[in-house]
């Protein structure tokens, strides 16, 4: 709990660079930014410089709700013609990860968002520019910082796989920067990232344009170009993001403000427009609040709600600019009752393959507030672990892989078009009551995400657990395509069998894989944050 301004996020000198700048007289703008930037050298594996952003910002002069999507749009050369002749096609057999696509190398890399979102938040909301938000990271990146044991397993096989040559060519670049004598870290060694030290600076002094039309531009271009990549010079330098508007909806009287299209995260808006329409008739004269968390039907109707605004997300989700989506319809009341009788309050559902990929991926998420009463949601992503498996030499970042989401389906509103954003997992939203903000809400961690977000709000605004201990509440992670239905050990041994006799397939989950949530509420003049246990962040303020 603080009053002036908190930062909360998975690392805590990622934390404590936020918390530096808010009382250096910088924003809660400027804190998100320095805190990413430490993230990108801590976290490599999750984030960095040549990854997606995006950012739910309530700004509190204006007393307005500010939504940025800076997500990658694919090169110029990107055609299902291209990947075809590659060898790469849809299959409608074959449910596979990516839908055709491949998971990793430079055919799944789109243009960088990251950096022209940090820039873009600075100029329109910060009070400071990279020059001072950087400069942690910079420092950390040229002097080193210890690796913790949690971030030494993210760094670890098995989850280093597309560094090493499993699913693609391996990287000498990548080894290179990211190994310590061919290694991976181990707990407590000492990491440093020169060339990414000097790309910091290079942002420093430059600006974003060092980055879409200058020196390290040029370095992106020549590795993409040398694997045989198609991205131009020029798509790097007309690359820019929106401002768009925020997908909304009412739950218990709390405006819920998600991110659009092509984010997942309004599937979370379904999921609770769903409980809340249909529990009346699923459970009547209960709610989830008295039935509560230890009762089996509680988690049957979450899971059941959860498998109806996703089969509307796989089938709708995209690029709003290149496909029709009717988001009103589907967050309307009126759609979420018709819903209602396709459920079985005593009967699992079997919703099929309804998309045509899973979705995994990693990334980071973090809350920022400060005294002025501004408050930022923020999610920043490589997609998987370590992105495309590709790092810009003399550079020190990886290229993400968020293209791999695309589709090689033609009649899919997510096919793959050059310029086109593809299907994004990531997700940021705030929870507003009365006009102000009542708490962010991030939780990072592929499909998980907006179901991991419907659960944390039902955890709050249902069942009146404080933050933090939302935050670390026992979740389920139910796969869309595989029917299957995973719970935390202790969740599973309280309900798992139960949930069993009512039809679900279900086992058990390590806590790794349900997300993290780093969230910030604002109560009566103060802040209070909670990190999530499962991950190594921490909430700090003053």
């Amino acid at each position: 709990m603080a009053q002036h301004g908190m930062v909360v996020t998975s690392q805590p000198l990622a934390a404590q660079a936020g918390l530096q700048i808010l009382r250096q007289g910088g924003n809660a703008i400027d804190a998100a930014v320095a805190t990413a930037g430490v993230l990108s050298l801590t976290e490599p594996m999750m984030v960095g410089v040549g990854s997606d952003l995006f950012a739910v910002i309530y700004i509190a002069r204006e007393k307005k709700v500010y939504v940025l999507n800076a997500s990658g749009t694919a090169p110029s050369g990107a055609t299902v013609e291209r990947f075809n002749k590659l060898g790469y096609h849809w299959d409608p057999k074959n449910w596979g990860p990516t839908s055709g696509m491949p998971g990793y190398g430079i055919l799944t890399v789109t243009v960088p968002g990251a950096v022209w979102g940090w820039q873009e938040v600075l100029k329109r909301f910060g009070k400071m520019r990279f020059k001072q938000v950087l400069e942690p990271a910079a420092q950390y990146a040229q002097d080193g910082f210890p690796v913790s044991e949690r971030i030494a397993h993210d760094w670890h096989l098995p989850n280093a796989l597309p560094l090493i040559g499993c699913c693609t060519a391996t990287d000498p670049d990548s080894i290179k920067t990211w190994y310590l004598n061919g290694e991976s870290p181990k707990p407590g060694q000492i990491f440093r990232n020169t060339d990414l030290a000097r790309t910091f600076r290079l942002l420093q002094e430059k600006g974003a344009d060092a980055f879409y039309q200058g020196e390290i531009a040029k370095a992106i271009i020549a590795k993409s170009t040398a694997l045989g990549g198609t991205m131009t010079l020029e798509d790097l330098a007309g690359y820019h993001g929106e401002w768009v508007d925020a997908a909304r909806t009412r739950y218990h009287g709390y405006d819920i403000i998600e991110l659009p299209p092509p984010a997942q995260a309004w599937a979370a808006n379904e999921m609770l427009n769903i409980l809340q329409a249909c529990m009346p008739r699923w459970a009547p004269g209960q709610t989830l609040a008295s039935l509560g968390p230890t009762n089996p039907v509680y988690w049957h109707l979450m899971v059941e709600a959860k498998k109806l605004a996703y089969a509307d997300l796989y089938q709708y989700n995209a690029d709003p600019n290149f496909a029709s989506i009717p988001l009103a319809k589907l967050l309307s009341e009126s759609y979420a009752a018709s819903l209602c009788a396709k459920v079985d309050p005593r009967q699992a559902s079997r919703p099929g393959p309804t998309g045509n990929f899973a979705l995994p991926g990693d990334t980071i998420v973090l809350s920022t507030a400060d005294s002025e009463g501004n408050m930022v949601s923020w999610v920043n992503s490589n997609y998987s672990q370590w992105g495309s498996g590709i790092t810009v030499p003399g550079y020190g970042f990886l290229l993400h892989n968020r293209g791999g989401l695309f589709t090689l389906d033609a009649k899919s509103p997510n096919v793959i078009e050059p310029h086109k954003r593809p299907f994004n997992t990531l997700s940021a939203g705030l929870v507003m009551q009365g006009g102000t903000p009542l708490m962010t809400v991030t939780l990072m961690g592929g499909d998980m995400q907006a179901q991991g977000h419907a659960q944390l709000l039902v955890d709050i605004l249902d069942l009146g657990a404080n933050v933090q201990a939302a935050a670390d509440m026992a979740r389920f992670r139910h796969s869309q395509i595989s029917n299957e239905l995973e719970l935390e050990p202790a969740l599973f041994d309280l309900v798992g069998q139960k949930l069993i006799a009512l039809g679900h397939t279900v086992k058990p989950i390590g806590g790794a894989d349900v997300g993290g949530v780093q969230s910030i509420m604002a109560i009566d003049g103060y802040y209070r944050a909670g990190s999530d246990l499962r991950k190594d962040g921490q909430a700090v303020g003053w």
